[in-house]
């Protein structure tokens, strides 16, 4: 039985924050964005920090201009989605090569934010909100 040996031309992570999730991969190339199958500025409406953002753990390790990032994301609000987007180039960067781990690690790149938003509790009208107290 002959076996197929298939190597494969990227490197993929998944990525979470808040409620958004992303599906990172990264291909060697010229250092294009393209998130849900659009180019960044497009998805992202020109804002720059958000791409600054995901092409922060390139530029860490300056790669950014040999290597393209594809991402799926669903889920959250635009600075969800880019820190989810953030850490799954990372996560896909320390799959391409051990080396890079401790630079990702030692900037924070690699550290999954665990901030959600809280539970609205019954009584009240949001998380903590209460209605105003009354004496009388």
């Amino acid at each position: 039985m002959k076996e197929k040996t298939t190597k494969k031309n990227y490197y993929s992570a998944i990525g979470r924050r808040k409620q958004s999730v992303a599906v990172v991969k990264i291909l060697k190339g010229q250092g294009k964005v393209t998130i849900n199958g659009k180019d960044a500025k497009d998805y992202f409406q020109a804002n720059d920090s958000y791409i600054h953002d995901i092409k922060a753990p390139l530029e860490l390790l300056s790669k950014a201009s040999e290597y393209d990032v594809e991402a799926k994301v669903e889920g959250g609000g635009l600075n969800g989605q880019a820190e989810s987007v953030r850490l799954g180039v990372a996560r896909a960067l320390v799959e391409l090569s051990d080396d890079f781990r401790s630079s990702l690690k030692k900037h924070g790149y690699l550290t999954r934010d665990p901030r959600k938003k809280e539970r609205k509790k019954p009584g009240l009208k949001k998380a903590r909100k209460s209605s105003q107290f009354s004496k009388r």
